[in-house]
C-alpha cells in the first residue's frame, strides 16, 4: 500500500512538473538602492492633414533609482531626458537635448503605478501589469492603463493630459533578444476618445491611436530587459487640423554599476596632469563627473574649432575611453554677449562640434551622447572682465553615473 501511494505521489509530482514546463508568473522585484537606465530610440514620421511634414529620430534616456521598498511597493525617483535629431543626417551626428522631466512614483509587484497628478512622466502608465498567477504560453489577460501627455506648448493645456485605454496581453513563451532568450509577452491597446472642450485656442476633439509591443522579461531582475513597439496616434484638433504620428520604437534597460566619484575624479586629474592639458577642471556632481574645458578655442562667433584644439580633444578622448561603459552629456556655455537666443544657439552648436568629433573618434556611439546648450545661464566667473569671459566660454563633458 505504501509503495502504491509513493508511486501515485511520484506520478502526481511528475505531472505537476510537466504542466508547469514553460509556465511563468511575471512580477516586479524592487530593491532599495537599485539604479538603472532605460535607453529608447524612436523613429517617427509626422503627418499634418495626411501629408508628411517631417521625420525625426528621438532618443529617450531615463535614469531611475529605487529609493525605498515597503510591502512590495518600490518608490522610484527618475529623470527623463529627450533628445532628437533629424532623420537623414549623416550617421555620426549627435542627438540634441530637447526636454527634461523629473518624476517620483511607486510601482507594486503587479506593475500598478501610484503617482501624483502633476507629473508628466512616465507617459505610459500601468503597462505592463500582471494577473498574479502562473501563465502558460498562449494565456491572455487584460488591464486598464493610460497615457499622460505634455500639451503645454502644443495646445496651452497646463496639466498632464490623460488618455485612457485597455491593454490586452498574450504570453508568447520564450523569445530571443540580442542573443539571449527571455520569456516574452505582447501588449496591444487601441485608443478612441472624444474629449470635452479644453481651455486654449486649440485642443483635441478626437484622439485615436494604437500601440503594439513585444516585451522581453528578465525574471531574475524582475523587470523588462527590452521592448519593441509599433505605434500610431492621430489628433483631430478644434481648428480643423489633423496631426498624426507613426513610428517604431525599441528600448533596452541597463543596470548601472556603482560609481566611485571621488576616485574617478582623482584619476582623471592625474591623467590631465600626465597629458599636459591646460585650462581644464574636474568636479563631482549629482549627475556624475564633470570635465570642464575652459577657453575652448573656436573661430569668432562660430562653432568651428581653431587649429590645434583637436589635439586637446584627442587627449580628452583618451580619458573618456577609460569609462566607456558610461554615457556622456556634453554641454556648451558662452560668455554674456549678444542676444539670449544667439547665445543659446551658439552654445549648442559648439557642444555639437565637440560631440561629433568624439563620436567620429569612436569614443561613444551617437546614441550614448546627448548635447545641450546653456548659453550664458551658468557662468563660473565674472562676465565683466576678459579673464572671466574666457572661463565662461567653455564646454563641459559629464560622465554620467546613471
Amino acid at each position: 500500500m505504501q509503495k502504491t501511494l509513493k508511486t501515485v505521489f511520484c506520478l502526481l509530482a511528475l505531472y505537476a512538473a510537466a504542466s508547469q514546463a514553460g509556465a511563468e508568473q511575471f512580477s516586479y522585484k524592487h530593491e532599495a538602492g537599485d539604479k538603472y537606465r532605460i535607453l529608447s530610440k524612436v523613429q517617427e514620421d509626422v503627418y499634418i492633414n495626411r501629408r508628411l511634414s517631417h521625420r525625426s529620430e528621438i532618443l529617450n534616456r531615463i535614469a531611475v533609482e529605487v529609493r525605498r521598498v515597503e510591502n512590495g511597493l518600490g518608490s522610484h525617483g527618475a529623470v527623463f531626458q529627450t533628445a532628437e535629431r533629424a532623420t537623414g543626417v549623416y550617421e555620426g551626428q549627435s542627438f540634441q537635448w530637447a526636454k527634461e522631466y523629473a518624476s517620483e512614483f511607486g510601482r507594486d509587484r503587479q506593475g500598478y503605478i501610484t503617482i501624483d497628478r502633476h507629473y508628466f512622466m512616465p507617459v505610459v502608465r500601468n503597462v505592463p501589469v500582471f494577473p498574479g498567477r502562473d501563465l502558460q504560453p498562449g494565456d491572455t489577460w487584460s488591464a486598464d492603463g493610460y497615457e499622460m501627455h505634455d500639451f503645454r506648448s502644443s495646445f496651452g493645456i497646463n496639466e498632464p493630459y490623460r488618455i485612457p485605454f485597455t491593454a490586452h496581453y498574450v504570453f508568447l513563451g520564450n523569445r530571443e533578444w540580442r542573443g539571449q532568450s527571455y520569456p516574452a509577452f505582447s501588449v496591444s491597446y487601441r485608443i478612441f476618445i472624444e474629449p470635452e472642450t479644453a481651455p486654449g485656442n486649440m485642443y483635441p476633439i478626437r484622439i485615436m491611436g494604437a500601440s503594439d509591443q513585444v516585451v522581453y522579461w528578465n525574471s531574475v531582475l524582475g523587470q523588462a530587459a527590452a521592448y519593441q513597439e509599433h505605434f500610431r496616434m492621430i489628433f483631430e484638433l478644434s481648428n480643423g487640423v489633423t496631426i498624426e504620428y507613426r513610428g517604431n520604437a525599441e528600448a533596452e534597460i541597463i543596470e548601472s554599476e556603482s560609481m566611485d566619484k571621488h576616485k574617478i575624479a582623482g584619476d582623471i586629474m592625474e591623467d590631465i596632469a600626465r597629458l599636459g592639458i591646460e585650462d581644464i577642471s574636474v568636479r563631482e556632481t549629482d549627475e556624475g563627473i564633470v570635465i570642464s574645458l575652459e577657453n575652448v578655442q573656436f573661430q569668432a562667433d562660430s562653432a568651428i574649432l581653431l587649429p590645434g584644439e583637436q589635439g586637446k580633444l584627442d587627449k580628452i578622448a583618451e580619458i573618456l575611453l577609460r569609462y566607456k561603459e558610461r554615457d556622456i552629456l556634453i554641454g556648451g556655455h558662452t560668455a554674456l554677449a549678444g542676444t539670449a537666443a544667439g547665445r543659446m544657439q551658439l552654445s549648442q552648436e559648439r557642444a555639437s562640434t565637440v560631440a561629433d568629433y568624439l563620436i567620429e573618434k569612436n569614443v561613444r556611439a551617437p546614441d550614448r551622447v546627448v548635447v545641450r546648450g546653456y548659453g550664458a545661464e551658468r557662468p563660473v566667473a565674472d562676465n565683466y572682465n576678459e579673464a572671466g569671459r574666457r572661463r565662461n566660454r567653455r564646454v563641459e563633458i559629464t560622465i554620467l553615473e546613471n
